[in-house]
């Protein structure tokens, strides 16, 4: 059982889910007792998920949890890119896309999604796809989504016009994808490393397989493998488990058991015989030397000892590489992940170097770290913080019945979702020595790809074992036994408001929310004022490096000894935002007050991150997406340079971060930081009358020298511009559009304007943007629009933003434009508003079930001071406006002759074809 889904260090930068006596119950490894449906058999049942399967075949997992007020449906298909043949790969991520275009019971899934406020998505990976939904608890929406996710099974279109439109935009996916040179480089690893393997083909897929493949090999792939039998549904979160499998056994068990045989699969990829090299050069702003190594599958036992690994070399700041590379100033950064599913995979490894330092010694210094581990087992602490970390990540995976839902889509496709718990289980087994010789077998010459080949006379293959059963994996397994248990708890503003105590600790105010949460968990929210409109002139780059530098080195702990009393304490999240357990709040609090009042400033760490800073910002000088909105952003910027709200420059913030030094940081947190004044909300399982006092002692007091005032901006009006910029051999584009507005949140058009928004272009996947740009014209992956208004000031804004290849931007400027005028004309439709009321209303609530946004709430709100009930107050305005207040409001703030427009892509691809 593979770990590699826990692995951290995998660099952003290679971008690639019954009660009883009011509390929520969670069954102890038994299932929950009912009568079953006639021809339902019952399954296993581990820790509260409970196994059932229907006679067409379709596995079935219950997992109730009262805990919030949500439901997750995840169904997982055991099919993903390596089922696909020559001629169609990136099809089974194209079908993934056109299972949203409706059947013909539900021709509109994602006007539904929309209308009842529904988080939904679809992921497409070597070995699964699956299909998600989120949503408020309630009988309507679970029987609606069950339904649709039943009939889409076997009855989604899957048509020719849709596949026209789709595929553009998977296209547009695929062009966003070749921006990112990380990406593109992983993707070449994978190309080179494998001869014949599906594996060795991203899940994106070839753009000229995209462009031409044809609807039929589509269909046929679709009724081969979107069938009972090939799939695993699970139902998480609030819903009677009864009664939902009684749904579930009428919806899906309507669909016929198939007579279709699966495929069978049987080529298997040679021993690497030499080591391999490869080059990708394009325009780019910095280097990237990655290794990669196969490995066995994720089911085999060294799968386990190699996470191990890829964690002890790869972690920052705790990692041997961080320190070997990093630390000493030859790379960036440093990252390492597995990329292993059914059979075996790929273990990466890799730095990020600036453009202008030499590379070669970088690979040097990498190839030996990773191929000398072997020699150098894992000490005891490296295994202990492993151990720990990885132990943290399934805890807080089972206390979240939608994260566990969504993780279990990834041992399903190694073939039964209990595997999830075998490799929690086998955690604490793992040794030292069984790394050491796991990574003795595959880290070595001539299993390496880097992007050079040497021939030799005398290779060191390593073979690759096959993977065991799955009945011999789960043989000797003994589900544990669990204790976990929450309240229902309400979300309305009015319970919010009865549950909540307001109060003071010297100059903290102070929002205390307890309640009975699953895993005792509790978050804390934290909003600190520093300086204001005067003092902070010239400050520069100082604020954000000094917040930065708080994480990295206090008076009692270096950076590596920090991070491990952060994860003893079971704290996640920043210094300022996070999340622990009951019994750890008391220290928790201590030490993020420590952290704010004490860092130590190691000058070797300052450097890091002006380094890591300057790398950063060289990275994002010939992005599309940064270089346009910096134009935007500089074009309506009206306040000078030295301004805390001025809008930098590149060469700006360059020359602000080279000018900074550390004794400038220091003077910084010395006069500007404190929590007087503060706000702060505690919402979770916690004692209120006990921490209060603590509170005040550590935060009560603690005043910064330098005077605290709100910053506030200023409307003002923008003569409008219309420009494309140039960022050559880049693939996709970028549009940003902005017209400032003179509003603020307790305008009377603000809640029309928000609803207006929510239709125009901030619903989601529907939306008139979304319809127009992404659905009819396929010029686009992604299209949305913002509204932002002023919560102490005027200073709003209504945005819009897309991304697009460069020879489809101005098609997008003209669609963007007609789609405004069509609304100034036609205005919105009552079936609209009520729709965005729906959909806006359902996300309010999801949000306020959640702890992290219930607690960020309450300390926006005191710092505004209001509570709550402004909350539910502005929601009755919300509810009650009228369709001809909804188009009046939105006539009267939006002129697209204000508009400005600023376009980003490589203007020789944006020239039309001869």
């Amino acid at each position: 059982m593979s770990l590699t889904f826990l692995q951290r260090g995998a660099a952003a930068y290679l971008t690639t889910y019954a009660v009883v006596g009011g509390l929520a119950f969670i069954a102890t490894g038994s299932a929950w007792a009912f009568d079953l449906p006639k021809g339902v058999v019952q399954g296993p049942s581990v820790e509260g998920i409970t196994e059932y399967r229907l006679p067409n075949g379709l596995k079935v997992l219950l997992f109730p949890d009262s805990s919030r007020p949500t439901v997750t449906v995840n169904v997982t298909y055991l099919v993903g890119s390596r089922h696909e043949n020559y001629g169609e790969t990136g099809m089974a991520h194209l079908l993934e896309h056109l299972m949203f275009k409706g059947s013909p019971r539900h021709p509109d899934i994602t006007r539904q999604f929309q209308d009842r406020g529904m988080q939904f998505n679809g992921t497409t990976s070597f070995d699964r796809t699956n299909y998600y939904e989120v949503f408020q608890a309630s009988d309507d929406n679970l029987n609606w989504a069950l339904g649709m996710e039943a009939d889409r099974m076997t009855h989604s279109n899957i048509a020719k016009k849709d596949l026209d439109s789709e595929m553009t935009v998977v296209r547009n996916e695929y062009e966003n994808g070749e921006n990112s040179p990380g990406a593109v480089l992983m993707k070449r690893m994978q190309s080179v490393a494998y001869d014949w393997h599906a594996y060795g083909r991203a899940t994106i897929g070839n753009k000229s397989d995209i462009e031409n493949v044809k609807i039929t090999n589509l269909q046929n792939f679709y009724h081969t493998y979107y069938q009972p039998d090939n799939a695993v549904l699970l139902v998480a979160g609030k819903f009677d488990p009864a009664k939902t499998l009684l749904s579930i056994n009428r919806l899906f068990g309507a669909v016929p058991k198939p007579k279709r045989t699966l495929p069978e699969f049987w080529t298997v990829e040679p021993t690497q015989d030499g080591d391999r090299t490869f080059t990708v050069r394009r325009q780019g702003d910095v280097q990237i030397v990655a290794l990669g190594y196969k490995v066995p599958s994720g089911l085999h036992d060294d799968s386990d000892a190699l996470s191990f690994a890829s964690t002890i070399l790869g972690d920052a700041p705790t990692g041997r590489l961080h320190k070997l590379l990093v630390e000493s100033g030859k790379a960036s950064q440093v990252f390492a992940y597995g990329q292993t599913g059914y059979a075996p995979g790929l273990q990466f490894f890799g730095a990020v170097v600036k453009k202008d330092a030499p590379l070669e010694p970088v690979r040097a210094a990498l190839t030996q770290a990773v191929e000398d581990f072997a020699k150098n087992p894992p000490t005891p602490e490296e295994m202990e913080r492993t151990k720990r970390s990885f132990l943290n990540e399934f805890e807080r995976s089972l206390n979240d019945p939608q994260q566990v839902g969504l993780a279990l889509s990834e041992v399903i496709a190694l073939g039964d979702w209990r595997l999830f718990f075998v490799g929690r289980d086998r955690i604490n087994k793992i040794t030292s020595e069984q790394i050491a010789a796991a990574s003795g077998r595959y880290f070595k010459r001539d299993n390496r790809v880097t992007g050079e080949f040497i021939p030799d006379d005398h290779p060191q293959r390593a073979v690759i074992p096959p993977a065991p059963s799955v009945q011999s994996l789960l043989k000797d397994f003994k589900p544990q036994v669990s204790t976990l248990s929450a309240e229902d708890f309400d979300p309305s503003q009015a319970n919010i408001m009865k549950r909540t105590t307001l109060t003071t600790a010297g100059g903290v105010k102070l929002a205390l929310l307890p309640k009975k949460n699953r895993g005792q968990t509790v978050t804390v929210d934290l909003r600190q004022h520093i300086g204001d409109e005067q003092n902070l002139f010239g400050k520069g780059a100082l604020p954000g490096l000094t917040s930065a530098m708080l994480m990295r080195g206090t008076t009692k702990y270096d950076r590596v000894h920090l991070a491990d009393a952060f994860d003893k304490l079971k704290i996640s999240g920043s210094v300022t935002h996070f999340q622990t357990t009951r019994e750890n709040l008391p220290e928790a609090l201590k030490l993020v007050a420590h952290v704010l009042r004490e860092p130590s400033f190691p000058a070797s760490e300052f450097e890091q991150l002006r380094q890591q800073a300057i790398v950063g910002l060289q990275s994002s000088r010939s992005e599309p997406s940064s270089v346009a909105s910096r134009a935007l952003n500089e074009h309506f910027d009206i306040y000078p340079k030295g301004d805390i709200r001025h809008e930098t420059t590149y060469d700006e913030d360059l020359a602000d971060l080279k000018g900074a030094t550390l004794d400038q940081v220091k003077a910084f947190h010395h006069d500007y930081y404190g929590t007087v004044p503060a706000e702060m909300s505690i919402v979770g399982d916690f004692d209120a009358q006990a921490i209060t006092p603590l509170i005040d002692q550590l935060f009560g007091r603690w005043k910064a020298p330098m005077h605290v005032a709100p910053v506030l901006r200023k409307n003002g009006d923008i003569t409008p511009i219309h420009e494309f910029l140039n960022t050559p051999d880049k693939e996709n584009g970028y549009y940003t559009a902005r017209i400032n507005l003179d509003l603020n949140v307790d305008d009377p058009d603000y809640p029309a304007l928000m609803l207006a928004d929510y239709i125009f272009g901030g619903g989601g996947l529907r939306s008139r943007l979304m319809d127009r740009i992404r659905q009819k014209d396929g010029l686009s992956y992604g299209v949305g629009s913002n509204l932002a208004a002023g919560d102490l000031d005027r200073a709003g804004m209504f945005a819009i933003n897309a991304i697009a290849a460069p020879q489809n931007l101005a098609k997008v400027d003209a669609a963007v434009r007609e789609e405004l005028a069509r609304v100034l004309k036609d205005g919105f439709t009552d079936a609209e508003l009520a729709g965005a009321k729906s959909g806006l209303m359902q996300q309010r609530t999801q949000n306020r079930a959640d702890d992290g946004a219930l607690a960020a709430g309450w300390t926006s709100y005191m710092y505004r001071g209001r509570t709550y009930a402004w909350s539910a107050e502005f929601e009755k305005h919300l509810m009650a406006v009228t369709l001809p207040q909804l188009n009046a409001a939105f006539r009267k703030a939006v002129d697209p002759a204000k508009m400005s427009v600023v376009m980003a892509g490589d203007k020789a691809k944006a020239k039309p074809a001869p």
